[in-house]
């Protein structure tokens, strides 16, 4: 293990025992795995996410686009720059007029500074330098903006959250609130705090968006996916990050 990943793994833990300590309830999907699992995700030679940092930290550095520009030429050095700056998002970025998650705020950057097209969702590209933009907050406090914007966009969250739907007629609180800490297919349910994306799942084999997860609990509901062009899934990602205020980041996450 790394000096930086064993002081961001202490930092982690000191800050879950001091909000048991505090009265806080909140756990995240890390707290609920197993020490194998907590092992591979906190050792960055085990960890199979940092495959798809290294590519992000390549990306950055990569001029692109008609501007001929990389990441790197506006923002300079990510682990200074990029400090805390994805424990911030979903946001309302500077100049727009909708709040965007981080994966949209790079595209932004990518179509408005860059003059290339943007990246597509959940592919290798953009989950990669998210990855590597997310690494930079790893062991800081999620933070997210108090923006009187991002209120409906929260609000709308919250009632998707506790709005029971599909065939299952379930809702997000009934599995994450209700039997938080039970077992479902010899997984732990987790209590829906988003510490750690983008992450690598061991069901999928490969590194996935927060986007990627809620899809797949819609879908296992029995409920028709929204659209990705949508509302929706950001707005339930506003409310869980908003959830989520305070808690460690532990991004890039493994989880089962």
């Amino acid at each position: 293990m790394t000096a930086r990943r064993l002081a961001a793994a202490l930092a982690a833990t000191f800050m879950a025992s001091l909000a048991l300590a505090q009265g806080d309830p909140r756990r995240s999907g890390y707290q609920d795995m197993g020490p194998a699992l907590q092992k591979m995700q906190d050792d960055d030679t085990a960890n199979p996410a940092m495959l798809f940092v290294q590519m992000g930290a390549a990306a950055w550095a990569e001029k692109a686009g008609a501007a001929g520009k990389s990441c790197a030429d506006c923002h300079g050095d990510a682990t200074v720059s990029m400090k805390g700056v994805a424990a911030r998002y979903p946001a309302v970025a500077p100049g727009a007029d909708e709040p965007v998650d981080l994966d949209g705020r790079i595209n932004l950057c990518r179509t408005a500074q860059q003059h290339a097209p943007a990246f597509a969702p959940e592919g290798e590209p953009l989950l990669t330098l998210s990855a590597y933009v997310a690494l930079q907050s790893r062991g800081l406090p999620i933070a997210s903006p108090d923006d009187a914007r991002l209120a409906p966009v929260r609000a709308m969250g919250a009632d998707l959250y506790k709005r029971r739907q599909g065939q299952l007629n379930l809702s997000c609180a009934n599995c994450h609130d209700d039997n938080a800490g039970q077992k479902l297919a010899g997984a732990t349910v987790p209590q829906a705090h988003p510490t750690g994306y983008p992450i690598y799942r061991l069901e999928w084999q490969t590194l996935g968006s927060l986007k990627r997860r809620l899809r797949n609990c819609i879908v296992g509901m029995r409920a028709e996916p929204w659209s990705d062009s949508g509302l929706e899934y950001l707005a339930l990602e506003a409310y869980l990050i908003e959830r989520a205020r305070g808690m460690t980041m532990d991004a890039p996450g493994v989880r089962p």
